[in-house]
């Protein structure tokens, strides 16, 4: 049996993928809390945008939900930096939040054999070979049916969403034992996880919900090493108190782009959006509201001293942080974003904040549009546990324990996208680990998800990890229109795509070859179409006339940036290909690396602690320099030799 612990984005995509790699050779049981809550949207409700949309477009290419779920709950669809060039376009979609979380529940249900579970895993049993074998779960675990009604509504989409499971709150008592081949942990932030408003505390990791304290203490005792870190949201308002009219609206595409390719065609009708459009808007601070942040910082939890957490994410700061670390600026944006379709609730995007509930309606007053704001719920802060990642291999699976495997903030990244990522490649591999197949790494030239799971085993984060296209050397490549070539073949063969997936895929393959072929034979002006392809004026209906046939946008768009970018990308290929060999080099479990003659101490200590699984991800830990790697590699072929 694989177990995934944790219903979030995680842990969701980590019992799709386990239960498709399973083939039905196993059971995958995915274990919660509140069985109602699974794939919940807890700040944010907006999927993709900058690198995070490519990422989304590679969990679809292996046969992921996410992009599926956005498709089907979003009401506001748009590409990010539309602009600039392929290799930073990001699409972004806002969703439904309670529309988000029935459909994740419903495809759980329909499309994978994963049995849903509410309790709490109290503890993990590890034989003396450190192989994971057993896991103590809370006497009350135990399976729960879901509602087929609610399913059924929320298909019609005329009102709204209802979720899938019932709302059953775990009650830790007594134990009971379970055997299992490997175990996916994707805790999120409710690792001993504590919420701030003010100076008030209580224990929880979502409002409502409560806090998962005791697997940290099995985790410390298995010799993990582990961190605290700390996020926030900020306060929901209601709609209807707010004078938006003089505010500027922000729309969507006029034809947006889905993120799956099995959209259209997976929606009832066929309709694509299949959700109402809802405009958001923009306001901002104001000099008063710095003023106002800046006298109560000592009610601030991170600056009163209340906070263990040691930091938190950098690139989505709370407005306190943004106060005091931008001193000279006079405002901040902020978005007012819809939730749902169906309540009045608004996130107010920009003002994450855990200042006393008090202070928090007078802030939100200050800004242009919300003089008589209401506060549905205030902002908070939550602090939580996590495992520091350079004990975990690329394989999401962790060094001290085999067939644990880690996904998630559990380790240290931030965002929704970023946790459904580590959830496919965690839930593959805990399959292939209960099947006794070797386990499988994407690379850095392959996907943002290779460049994630790199990043996170060879770089001790300093704050919440989040993907941006500038950590990816081979960005060009990776780009949002491609992620189905890149990798459905490779999913297709670990079992993670289905045949009408892969149809679909490979239709869409037969037509861009089709057409890029029939692009280079016909000539036009003494030059191929292929290269007028190359000048920026040339769009599909001037194509599609002088090649006499009609080609689809997104088959042009495609060979467009292939055409034109076609010596950076054959560069970028030459690149990879001379890298190749040392980056797959593998490094052996049991070299102790202060038995390399030469290695410098700070070398050897990096290298002991990291413990890379190859020669590429040696040569990229920090204190770990070319000449390390070069004695590395000579010690690792002098073993060769001698074996």
């Amino acid at each position: 049996m694989v177990l995934v612990v944790g219903g979030g984005h995680a842990g969701v995509e980590a019992a799709r993928a386990a239960s498709s790699a399973f083939l039905g050779a196993g059971r995958v049981v995915l274990l919660t809390m509140d069985p109602s809550r699974i794939g919940a949207m807890s700040c944010n409700p907006a999927i993709g945008g900058l690198a995070k949309g490519q990422m989304v477009r590679e969990i679809d290419a292996l046969g992921g939900f996410m992009g599926r779920i956005a498709d089907a709950t979003g009401i506001s669809f748009r590409v990010l930096n539309a602009s600039r060039g392929p290799a930073v376009r990001g699409p972004r979609a806002q969703c439904d939040k309670d529309a988000y979380a029935a459909e994740a529940q419903r495809l759980l249900v329909e499309e994978t054999t994963v049995e849903v579970w509410a309790g709490q895993l109290e503890d993990l049993e590890v034989d003396a070979e450190g192989r994971l074998v057993a896991a103590v779960l809370s006497a009350d675990a135990g399976p729960v049916a879901p509602d087929r009604e609610a399913i059924e509504q929320n298909r019609r989409a005329d009102g709204a969403a209802r979720s899938v499971f019932p709302s059953r709150a775990a009650t830790p008592a007594n134990a009971r034992r379970v055997e299992l081949s490997s175990l996916v942990l994707t805790t999120g932030t409710f690792m001993r996880a504590l919420m701030h408003v003010g100076l008030e505390q209580t224990a929880g990791g979502r409002v409502g919900e409560g806090s998962a304290s005791v697997i940290a203490t099995t985790l410390r005792r298995l010799g993990f090493e582990l961190g605290r870190l700390k996020t926030g949201t900020p306060p929901r308002l209601r709609r209807g108190s707010l004078d938006l009219d003089g505010l500027v609206r922000q729309e969507g595409d006029q034809s947006p782009e889905p993120f799956s390719a099995l959209s259209p065609e997976a929606m009832p009708a066929g309709r694509f959006p299949h959700l109402p459009h809802a405009s958001c808007f923009e306001t901002s601070t104001t000099p008063e509201m710095h003023r106002l942040i800046r006298e109560n910082l000592h009610h601030a939890p991170m600056y009163s001293g209340r906070l263990e957490a040691e930091c938190g994410p950098r690139y989505c700061p709370s407005i306190e942080d943004k106060v005091v670390r931008f001193a000279d600026r006079e405002s901040h944006h902020v978005y007012l974003e819809p939730e749902t379709l169906w309540c009045d609730s608004i996130y107010a995007n920009g003002i994450s904040t855990s200042l006393p509930a008090a202070i928090q309606r007078e802030l939100v007053r200050g800004m242009p549009g919300c003089g008589r704001a209401e506060i549905l719920r205030p902002g908070y802060a939550v602090e939580y546990d996590m495992v520091w990642p350079h004990q975990i291999d690329a394989t999401a699976m962790t060094k001290r324990v085999r067939g644990l495997f880690l996904a998630g903030q559990i380790n240290g990244t931030s965002g929704y996208e970023e946790a459904a990522g580590q959830g496919v490649i965690a839930g593959l591999n805990a399959a292939r680990s209960a099947r006794g197949e070797d386990l499988v790494r994407l690379g850095r030239e392959t996907s943002y998800l290779g460049v994630m799971m790199d990043d996170l085993v060879t770089r001790m984060p300093r704050e919440p990890y989040r993907m941006f296209t500038s950590r990816a050397e081979h960005r060009l490549m990776l780009r949002a229109d491609n992620a189905d070539d890149r990798l459905t073949p490779l999913g297709r063969s670990w079992g993670l795509v289905d045949e009408r997936r892969f149809a679909r895929f490979e239709a869409m393959r037969t037509a861009l070859h089709a057409t890029r072929e029939a692009l280079r034979d016909r000539r036009f002006e003494n030059r191929t179409l292929w290269e007028w392809l190359r000048t920026p004026e040339v769009d599909a209906a001037w194509a599609s006339a002088r090649l006499g046939q009609p080609i689809e946008a997104s088959i042009f768009d495609r060979l467009a940036v292939e055409a034109r970018y076609e010596g950076f990308l054959a560069r970028q290929h030459a690149a990879i290909r001379r890298a190749a060999a040392s980056e797959a080099t593998p490094v052996p479990a049991d070299l102790d690396p202060a038995s390399v003659v030469g290695l410098r101490a700070e070398a050897v200590e990096v290298l002991r602690r990291f413990r890379p699984a190859t020669l590429g991800q040696a040569g990229r830990l920090a204190g770990v320099g070319p000449p390390d790697v070069a004695l590395l590699a000579v010690a690792i072929a002098r073993r060769r030799r001698g074996a």
